[in-house]
């Protein structure tokens, strides 16, 4: 009788292990021949980790298969610098047909209809950032009026994701992923200072709260929520108070601070490079603005030795870790904020401000003192 029992209990052991759900993730990209094709898992705090690759053959095809979490997550099929992202809401197989060339926009994809409604939210944001790239570069126009003019093109792309994507549909995997959404590092959906944002945000944390209660995505959604209620309630101006007396003249004044990976970054490590340190708070107004400027001088500028080194002194991590995830430099982040050091060590009297340092390590110039940004980092390079 015993042997019978030790029996039945290891073949129901043996079938749920091999019943395991798991999801699929299949297709074909042409013209990859010889590619790896990585599989990254989109994780909170870590950013993209591949967890599968395989090298493309002629043919193009490729299959990864995975256990499936209990709760919509998102994941990315990346060959270089193109992806794809994807939402995974069960046990689906997901069919996915590209080419390398047009491999991030130019997909399809088959048996999901979150991954396909995913892929019309990306296609809407490459719109929209074509629009305030083009935006960004008319020297017509000032900086003021050229954020005003970006500005209103995310209120009406928010107007209509909240009516096509959001509304009654609070509880999809792509609802949670149009509300981190980001245009340059910043939130289109910017619950820390818009209330309607925030509305929006906590219908969706609160369906996914009912449906997914406990998952780590519902808890960081519940959790940026909360801070955000906070941070309304009591509005957190950026306004520096600064002891004359306590200003150092120096030169560089080396600092560590860690990044999104939580990987200390000091400063003085980019010795060799011509470096704009950068003080800034992405909460704050034409923060989308001036990222994009900045990534023109780093996309123009990078190959020759520039590398940016940003501070964020926002007075929420959740925020930051959102948007400085796609950022190409080096963003870290300070637990202290307007209280810190080194605002005072470097003089730092408004937020951004950023100073130029040279490839010895050795600070050049300040925000105040340089007329011309691209053509001061063309004579340190």
């Amino acid at each position: 009788m015993m042997k019978k029992v030790l029996f039945l209990l290891a073949l129901t052991l043996l079938c749920q292990c091999r019943q395991r759900e798991t999801f699929c993730i299949e297709g074909n990209i042409t013209g990859a021949v010889d590619t790896v094709l990585y599989l990254e898992h989109l994780s909170l705090g870590e950013g993209a980790v591949a967890i599968d690759s395989i090298r493309l053959k002629e043919d193009g095809t490729f299959r990864f298969a995975k256990e499936a979490v209990g709760n919509p997550e998102f994941y990315r099929l990346r060959i270089g610098g193109r992806g794809i992202n994807l939402g995974i809401d069960s046990t689906e197989t997901v069919k996915v047909t590209a080419s390398l060339d047009s491999m991030s926009f130019g997909y399809k994809v088959e048996g999901s209809g979150t991954c396909d409604t995913i892929r019309l939210l990306c296609l809407k944001l490459a719109d929209l950032e074509r629009k305030a790239r083009r935006i960004s570069a008319d020297r017509n126009f000032t900086i003021q009026e050229r954020d005003s003019m970006i500005n209103r093109l995310v209120e009406q792309y928010k107007t209509e994701v909240k009516l096509a994507y959001i509304q009654n549909r609070y509880g999809t995997a792509y609802s949670y992923y149009a509300c981190f959404q980001t245009l340059g590092t910043q939130l289109i959906f910017d619950p820390m200072r818009n209330k309607s944002d925030l509305t929006w945000m906590q219908a969706v944390a609160n369906a996914w709260n009912e449906k997914f209660p406990g998952c780590q995505r519902t808890e960081n959604l519940c959790n940026i929520i909360q801070e955000c209620r906070r941070h309304q309630a009591k509005p957190h101006e950026i306004v520096l108070d600064i002891d004359g007396d306590k200003v150092r003249e120096l030169g560089i004044i080396d600092m560590t601070f860690p990044d999104i990976n939580g990987q200390e970054r000091t400063l003085s490590s980019l010795r060799g490079k011509v470096v704009l340190l950068d003080f800034t708070a992405f909460s704050m107004d034409g923060s989308t603005e001036r990222t994009l400027l900045l990534r023109e001088l780093y996309n123009k500028y990078h190959d020759q030795g520039l590398e940016i080194y940003q501070v964020s002194l926002d007075p929420s991590i959740h925020l930051w870790k959102q948007r400085c995830e796609a950022l190409p430099w080096v963003s870290v982040y300070c637990e202290e904020g307007l209280e810190s050091d080194m605002l005072q060590l470097y003089n730092v009297q408004h937020l951004p401000c950023y100073f130029l340092i040279d490839r010895n390590c050795d600070l050049q110039a300040r925000q105040e003192d340089i007329t011309d940004l691209e053509q001061a980092i063309e004579k340190l390079l």
